[in-house]
This record gives structure tokens, sequence and C-alpha cells, in this order.
């Protein structure tokens, strides 16, 4: 209540602060005891923050362009496994996989497969064999066949095995005993006439010849054959007669 006859002086104060501030505030102090100069300071010291008021509402968005989006946040925790859905339909059988290790299995199965048969074809054709007469280290054996020599030559060859060749009486005793008919022998002069040779290589070691023989009869016998009886004979290599093939024992 008795700051209201004040009020006058203090709006007197303020209007004639442009003449004489110092002056209006010492009367003003006389009449009154409530003011002070130092309500008239225009540059005083800054008042304390104020309290922040609440939060308002969202606004709406701005119109301008939508900035950067920011970087992904942190990963949340995994959540709980779900049920399993529905199968889906069959697809399509896909291609056949490819495979290092089954493709070199197959290659070497492949290969075992063509030497069991080469082994079985060679089997099948000695069984075209009868049995056969060992002597020492050797076996001798024919298919009861007559043919010209060069097929002789090349059925031994096939069989992995040569022509019929005695190097001593024991062995030319087997082969007759085995061919029980005349049969060419793995011996020939087509190098040298009248010079018989192994068809494997070398001069005789042994030769049993019938009397008068050879004799190249007709200037064409240049290979031999075992007689029935044993005996050697020269003859032409395009006769037939029977084969008799040597092998390893």
């Amino acid at each position: 209540m008795f700051l209201f006859p004040c009020l006058p002086l203090l709006l007197l104060c303020v209007m004639t602060a442009s003449f004489s501030e110092t002056k209006a505030c010492e009367d003003a102090q006389k009449t009154c005891s409530v003011v002070t100069c130092a309500i008239l300071v225009t540059n005083g010291t800054p008042g304390r923050d104020g309290r922040d008021g609440p939060k308002g509402e969202k606004g709406e968005p701005g119109q301008g362009l939508r900035g950067l989006q920011g970087p992904h946040g942190k990963l949340g925790p995994l959540g709980s496994t779900g049920s399993p859905g529905v199968p889906g339909p069959k697809g399509q059988k896909g291609d056949r996989g490819y495979s290092l290790v089954s493709e070199n299995r197959l290659d070497d199965l492949e290969r075992e497969i063509r030497i069991l048969k080469s082994e079985l074809d060679h089997i099948k054709k000695l069984q075209t064999f009868s049995l056969g007469k060992k002597s020492g280290k050797k076996l001798y054996v024919t298919n009861g066949e007559k043919m010209p020599f060069s097929k002789v030559k090349a059925l031994c060859t096939q069989l992995q095995a040569t022509v019929a060749t005695p190097k001593n009486a024991e062995e030319n005793n087997a082969i007759q005993e085995v061919a029980k008919d005349n049969a060419f022998l793995g011996i020939t002069d087509e190098v040298a006439e009248g010079q018989f040779m192994y068809v494997t290589g070398g001069r005789l070691a042994y030769s049993n010849w019938k009397k008068d023989e050879p004799n190249n009869y007709g200037l064409g016998e240049d290979c031999v054959i075992l007689l029935k009886d044993g005996l050697w004979n020269d003859i032409s290599y395009s006769s037939s007669f029977l084969v008799v093939c040597e092998f390893p024992a």
C-alpha cells in the first residue's frame, strides 16, 4: 500500500531521465525511500535461466527436402525361433552334380573294366586250344586249326605267345605230342637263304631235319614244319599247317 503513492514519482524519473538522471534519482530518494538509482540501470546483470516449459506436441512434417538417412542402429537380440512353415511344392530334378573324386573313381573303374575285358578275351582264346604239353619252362598248346604261316604267327602273337620253337629234343617231343599232325615251327630262312633262324632272333641251337632236308624244293621253301614222326622239313610259307603256340610256363 505504501508503494502506490510513489508511482507518479517513478514515472517522473523515467520521463526526465534524458535531462538529468542523477538529479531526478536523488529527488526521488528524498521523497520515496523505496526508489533507488539501481532501478534505472539499463544494462544490469543477466538473471538466472527460467525452468524449461512442458514439451510441445509433435508438429507436422516440414515441406523442404528430406535429409539423408542416418546409420543403422545396433542389432537387437535374436528372437525366438518360429514354428515351421508349410512345405513348398517339390521342385524339378536338378542337373547332375560334379565331383572330382567321383570322376576320378569312375575313370579308374572304366580302366579296370577294360583290363578285365582284355584278360577275359585272352582267356577265351586260350580255351579254344586243347590241353597243352609242358616241357621245362615252356607250355605248348594248339587249337586244332590249320592256316598259313603268317596267320599262325599273328595268332600266337595276339595270344602273347610265339610259334612253337623246339631248342632241344625234349621240347621237340613235347610239340610232337601236342600236335599229332604236321605243324609249323617258329623257324625260317627268310632273312638269308639257307640260314635258318628263330623267328624270335638267333641261330639254331638244335635241329632235327629229315634226310636230305632242307632242300628248298621249288625255290620257295622258307618255313619249317614238324612232321608227325618228329622230323623237320622246309616248306612254303603259303601252305596251311597246324597251329602250335609256345607260352612261358
